[in-house]
């Protein structure tokens, strides 16, 4: 990288000490003068500041004019925003600031600032113009104006205060304007970007969990197939890359996405990452029953033990996010595992593997340099995601694999998948745009051995070196029963069907009403009768709490698909490389100097 050169030099008052400022193309530093007036030593000033994004070293500060919020004329506050002493001399720049205690995840951002007092109008003008000249030279895709959507209802219910308080306030800092959307009901934010006119919008914002970013990405996903004239349904298509980025403001229960792709669930960090407009490509798993699309993964695949977790929680909602560990509990002591046959396509070993012990970072070179394969054609004059790729590839060539057994779980997942409880994740080693997924299989084991397995998610050793837990990365998975298991499946949800049709009749035929031998009891009540048959039903389906007294167990799990239930038990999953982009730039290294 070449150094510009020097637009700006001068002499800066920083409270009563005086700075020597200078603007470069890519840097906007400024370093202390000694009492006799001279400068300290900064012979490799440079050098320092293309090698450090933001330190203070031998006097020396950098701060990347990428990651400059703002520049404002006087002495600005940061949270209002309001002018405390306005004079013809000062201006105030805001900027990334980067927490420099280390944690588990990642970095932590907040909002930096510093007043300087130059020594005429003048030269605060010629500041200021040229800050504001160098941030729209360099920072060109940086979004002016979103379309965010808030869950009211998600996690502890503070997405309309944490937008109002914290996010709001810095994209009025950024001169970014947005429009707000507060969703009533599931599927709003999915249907509002699927029907209405986006026209304007560089980005799509959620402020909620996974469940609210979910939605989010079925509807940009399928706008632009729409309007690609691609088929989401068909399993053997290529899909069209997305060009509308997607930020995430966390305030959800388990925020697993934003950790994955930033590295801490901070409603701030995230913020700053869309002013400035980062762009982390990603990976996304379309799952299909025969030939019609069921969902879209970015975190988790699972069957078995995680599918059995999600469905009892499902009947524990009133408990909040304490249901997870209870429903976990519960089916842990269940002690299931279920008959299957995975098929999957192995991914290049000589790329990566998901147990080289490398992690997932920002500027990740196996990420970067997937981009080329993945994308053959590409002409890097144009934008990917703005031009039409060819729909179809030779990605599902090669040969499939096969394992039949018994399993405890068998999971599938495109990144990391790490959260508070499990820094490490699902598989720590998993690439966030690389093409491919981590296929987990944990095979019928002793409740001692899966208990060391589950366990060892939450330290540093390897959960993966166990006799009976094997894992591959894959470019595609297919999942299916054997013969005499789809049989008793059939006839269970043939069951099901009969105890369902049986309430209904009940509740149809008027005769069988009025002679009812529970006299005096209100067809309110008797429709009660029909929900509990519903009910019935779902649990004899499930029958997901069994513990020390449990029924005949069922020989079929369900599928949890990044936090939801799939209707259907044999599915086939494909990756599709770098088919979004988020407003984010992976993790950082919090060891970084």
């Amino acid at each position: 990288m070449e150094i510009d050169s020097v637009r700006v030099e001068s002499s800066l008052w920083i409270g009563n000490k005086r700075y020597r400022a200078f603007l470069s193309g890519w840097y906007f530093s400024w370093t202390e003068i000694d009492k006799r007036n001279r400068e300290k030593k900064t012979s490799t000033t440079f050098i320092i500041v293309l090698n450090a994004p933001e330190f203070q070293n031998c006097g020396l500060v950098s701060v990347p004019v990428s990651e400059v919020i703002g520049v404002k004329e006087g002495r600005v506050e940061i949270q209002t925003q309001k002018k405390v002493e306005d004079t013809d001399l000062d201006f105030t720049l805001f900027y990334v600031k980067r927490n420099r205690r280390v944690n588990e995840h990642g970095l932590s951002w907040s909002l930096g600032r510093t007043q300087f007092c130059c020594p005429s109008r003048g030269v605060r003008d010629q500041w200021i113009t040229q800050l504001r000249t160098a941030l729209k030279t360099h920072s060109p895709s940086r979004p002016h104006r979103l379309l965010v959507f808030i869950n009211p209802f998600g996690g502890k219910k503070r997405g309309k205060q944490i937008f109002h308080s914290l996010v709001a306030p810095l994209f009025e800092l950024a001169g970014i304007s947005s429009h707000v959307v507060v969703t009533e009901r599931a599927n709003q934010a999915r249907d509002y970007i699927l029907k209405k006119d986006l026209t304007g919008f560089d980005g799509v914002i959620c402020v909620g969990g996974d469940g609210m970013f979910s939605e989010l990405l079925h509807g940009v996903i399928g706008r632009t197939q729409q309007e690609a004239g691609v088929s989401e349904h068909d399993p053997t298509v290529k899909l069209q890359p997305c060009d509308l980025h997607i930020g995430i403001i966390p305030a959800g229960s388990t925020d697993c996405v934003c950790f994955a792709t930033v590295g801490i669930n901070d409603p701030v960090t995230s913020t700053l990452h869309i002013i400035i407009g980062d762009s982390q490509p990603l990976d996304v798993c379309s799952v299909h029953y025969q030939n019609t699309l069921v969902r879209y993964s970015v975190s988790m695949v699972g069957y078995g033990f995680y599918g059995d977790v999600l469905a009892e929680s499902e009947r524990h909602r009133w408990m909040g996010p304490l249901r997870y560990d209870y429903s976990g509990c519960m089916v842990y002591l269940c002690n299931r595992s279920y008959p299957g046959l995975v098929q999957y396509l192995p991914a290049d070993s000589h790329i990566s593997s998901p147990r080289d012990k490398t992690r997932c970072l920002s500027g990740c070179r196996v990420c970067s340099e997937s981009k080329e394969r993945l994308f053959p054609h590409f002409d890097s004059s144009s934008s990917l995601y703005s031009t039409n790729v060819s729909q179809y590839s030779s990605e599902l060539e090669g040969e499939w694999v096969t394992i039949e057994g018994r399993f405890k779980c068998v999971s599938l997942t495109c990144m990391s998948s790490s959260c508070p409880r499990s820094p490490k994740g699902l598989s720590p080693s998993a690439h966030l745009a690389d093409g491919t997924a981590d296929l987990i299989i944990v095979r019928e084991t002793n409740p001692l051995g899966f208990l060391t397995y589950l366990h060892r998610h939450t330290n540093k050793q390897d959960q993966f070196d166990l006799p009976f837990v094997e894992v591959h990365r894959v470019k595609a998975v297919r999942f299916s029963l054997p013969p005499g298991e789809k049989e008793e499946e059939e006839y269970e949800e043939e069951d099901d069907r009969e105890i369902q049709t049986s309430a209904e009749r009940e509740l149809e035929d008027p005769e069988k009403l009025s002679s009812s031998n529970i006299a005096g009891h209100s067809q309110q009540h008797l429709a009660g009768w029909k929900e509990k048959g519903s009910e019935t039903s779902r649990l004899k389906r499930q029958g997901f709490v069994c513990g020390p007294c449990c029924t005949k167990p069922r020989s079929v799990s369900v599928w949890n698909c990044d936090g939801e239930i799939l209707p259907h038990t044999e599915i086939s999953c494909r990756v599709h490389g770098q088919l979004v982009r988020l407003f984010a730039r992976g993790i950082e290294d919090s060891k970084m100097p």
